[in-house]
């Protein structure tokens, strides 16, 4: 699934809210680096880093000249001091509800803030040859989102099959 481009304009006027100048960025699953080209239109002063599994990517999107500085490898295993923000956009419902919950949990405690956008009652295998893009909480809804991932709140729900969260 392509990330929708709906709602990513109004997210992004509330990342910039958020994030002092000079404030650190972590993008979970940057697939094309849309996140990093959309903040840096209207936030020059910030430092963006990307974590990618599907390292493919890496060179495909050219990331490294897109975000500071790219970790390729899985969310749960990068161990981070602290950023201001974290973008887990189009990441949480290719994990299993368990990992998804632990990730979150670590970003909590390591982040000032994070967004979290998710599709809705979306079935998706494997596909562009990466075994990551299969969709292992097909069944999200905004009741099952709040059931799993408590102390989250709306920041817009752009379609009826997706929302972006943050942290409550």
């Amino acid at each position: 699934m392509g990330s929708y481009i709906d709602g990513k304009h109004e997210v992004v006027l509330w990342i910039a809210e958020r994030v002092p100048d000079g404030g650190t960025i972590l993008d979970v699953g940057p697939c094309d680096g849309i996140w990093s080209d959309l903040i840096r239109t209207i936030c020059d002063d910030v430092f963006i880093d990307a974590c990618e599994i599907f390292t493919p990517n890496i060179a495909a999107h050219n990331l490294v000249y897109k975000y500071r500085r790219v970790y390729a490898g899985d969310i749960a295993d990068l161990k981070y001091d602290h950023y201001d923000l974290i973008i887990f956009g189009d990441v949480l419902e290719h994990m299993t509800v368990e990992k998804a919950q632990a990730v979150l949990a670590y970003a909590r405690d390591h982040s000032t803030d994070y967004v979290i956008g998710i599709p809705f009652e979306y079935e998706q295998d494997a596909i562009y040859g990466n075994p990551w893009e299969k969709h292992l909480q097909p069944d999200l809804t905004p009741a099952i989102f709040d059931e799993r991932y408590p102390n989250h709140e709306l920041i817009i729900q752009p379609r009826e099959n997706y929302a972006y969260y943050h942290r409550r």
